[in-house]
């Protein structure tokens, strides 16, 4: 994986005390939500130092949270995992090593370092705050091991009940003061069913998997780093061996949540299909969206482990996508459906005939495509518009007409007639027009196009984005297409001449069922998205 930078310094990025062979790191994500462009960020991060030491990359499954995770997310993550070409050395789950982690908390409580603590959880947080000790700070460890067992049966004492890690209430640094280890939980697990009652928090159970599996270096997003003390305090506590932090500042997008409790409130309210809807910022959802795997690497790696909180533009990344997709994409006609006009060419072939040109003209291998030429064709209306009579028009890929009559109808456009003027220059017209023959063969395409979900550049940690929804996400126009549509294949990125970039998200079935095109951005159109609808 060359080219990852320190900001721009064009240095490569050390891991402090790493040694060639002896480094061994791990992508650590929870089976919560499906992976999103953060995430790929940590995993292609943990990709470049196990490749760059000769290394290994652990993934683990961190799955301390029966409520919320489920095999559908474990199935999909290692499914995006494979797609960012992330190769690793095993996969492991949190939940593996639950009955040691069990006994390390018994342990504890047994050394006097944890106890067990019912106070109320919002009462719990507001002493968290202001430095108060817990009047069970000081049970004994006969008082917490009774406990600890009412916990560990999932009774409703027990349930009352969680455990507490015994550092010091009165440490500057919040994370310090006595945080959580261990929860009752009584939904079932999606590895381990109903076997236990009680979870481990994440700040207990990391510190000790990564320190059990080998993990020299643990690479976390510098939003972690107030706990940073925690995880050594933990690690130390337990008695094991160090463990390096390395830090990397978190991918926030422009418009974008990367929340997954709030990714799934839309998921849950209908406002988009799914996790792989094409706005979400999900691996699978910008993929689907027409974004190439390679463009999202590039984006990422030009940001190397910059420590800097950066918020980045989403044009960026579609701009180096165009420069991937435009090369070899093959191109195609599309003339929006609605009022569109026949534009009758009087001295036009008698019978259509056919032309076979190449799909790209600088790209053979985008192969060719067999256009039709008529007396009859069909413009956007928007292009019949702005014509005048007598004016001289390109009509793309065939040469140059002249339009004689424009018949109205109120005041709307109904139809052209015109001549053809092949001789004529390209050169001294204005209006260059994409165009169909009026034949049988032409597909139905539904052209979609997307906005953002929420209308806000950047929410700020006391905004709720429920008052940023965007009101309009999605539009779609229905259009007449290039008979050679019909083996453009799912997943295919095409150019539709003079309106930009899409991909295939259902290909040609029958006639009766349009082709669905989804609106690829470049970087550099604005969303042409319209208010109203949904």
């Amino acid at each position: 994986m060359p080219g990852l930078k320190e900001n721009t310094s064009g240095h490569e990025i050390d891991l402090p005390g790493a040694k060639v062979g002896e480094v061994c790191v791990r992508f650590a994500p929870e089976p919560s939500g499906y992976l999103h462009i953060g995430h790929a960020k940590a995993a292609l991060l943990n990709k470049y130092f196990a490749e760059r030491y000769k290394g290994r990359l652990i993934v683990r499954f961190d799955d301390t949270n029966p409520s919320k995770e489920s095999n559908e997310f474990v199935e999909n993550v290692l499914k995006d995992i494979e797609t960012l070409g992330v190769k690793y050395d095993v996969v492991t789950y949190t939940s593996d090593y639950f009955p040691k982690l069990m006994e390390m908390a018994e342990s504890l409580i047994k050394q006097g370092k944890a106890y067990i603590d019912d106070t109320p959880k919002e009462q719990m947080r507001s002493e968290r705050m202001d430095g108060v000790e817990s009047k069970r700070r000081n049970s004994t460890v006969e008082e917490n091991l009774s406990l600890w067992k009412e916990m560990v049966n999932g009774t409703r004492r027990g349930t009352q009940c969680c455990v507490r890690g015994k550092l010091d209430m009165q440490d500057p640094n919040k994370s310090l003061r006595d945080p959580v280890y261990y929860r009752c939980n009584p939904d079932p697990h999606h590895r381990v069913g109903s076997k236990y009652k009680v979870y481990p928090t994440y700040d207990f159970a990391c510190p000790f998997v990564d320190a059990l599996e080998g993990v020299t270096h643990a690479l976390r997003s510098s939003e972690y780093h107030d706990r940073n003390a925690q995880y050594y305090r933990i690690l130390q506590d337990m008695g094991l061996r160090r463990v390096e932090i390395y830090e990397f500042s978190r991918l926030n997008m422009v418009y974008t949540v990367l929340s997954k409790r709030k990714l799934l409130w839309f998921v849950q309210n209908k406002m988009v299909e799914d996790w792989t809807d094409a706005r979400f910022p999900t691996v699978q959802g910008i993929v689907r969206r027409g974004l190439k795997i390679e463009a999202l690497i590039q984006f990422i790696l030009e940001q190397g482990a910059s420590k800097n909180l950066n918020l980045m533009e989403w044009d960026k990344l579609w701009t180096i996508n165009k420069k991937i997709v435009d090369p070899i994409c093959g191109r195609h006609t599309a003339v929006l459906k609605e009022k569109c006009v026949l534009l009758t060419l009087a001295n036009g072939p008698e019978e259509p005939f056919v032309r076979i040109l190449p799909r790209h003209k600088k790209y053979e291998g985008a192969g060719k495509k067999a256009t039709t030429f008529a007396n009859r064709i069909w413009l956007e209306y928007a292009d019949a518009s702005v014509i005048s009579v007598g004016e001289e028009v390109t009509l793309m890929d065939w040469g140059n007409a002249i339009i004689r009559e424009i018949k109205t109808d109120n005041g709307t456009i109904t139809q052209l007639v015109g001549e053809l003027h092949l001789e004529g220059s390209v050169k001294m017209t204005k209006l260059k027009l994409t165009w169909l023959s009026d034949i049988e063969d032409l597909v139905s395409l539904s052209l979609v196009d997307f906005d953002y979900l929420i209308n806000k550049k950047k929410l700020e940690e006391d905004e709720d984005f429920l008052d940023n929804l965007n009101p309009c996400t999605r539009r779609e126009a229905l259009a007449l297409g290039d008979p050679n549509m019909r083996n453009v294949k799912k997943g295919e990125v095409i150019q539709l001449e003079r309106k930009g970039y899409y991909r295939c998200d259902v290909p040609f079935v029958r006639s009766s069922k349009p082709i669905v095109l989804f609106a690829i951005p470049d970087g550099r159109q604005k969303s042409t998205l319209i208010v109203t609808g949904a």
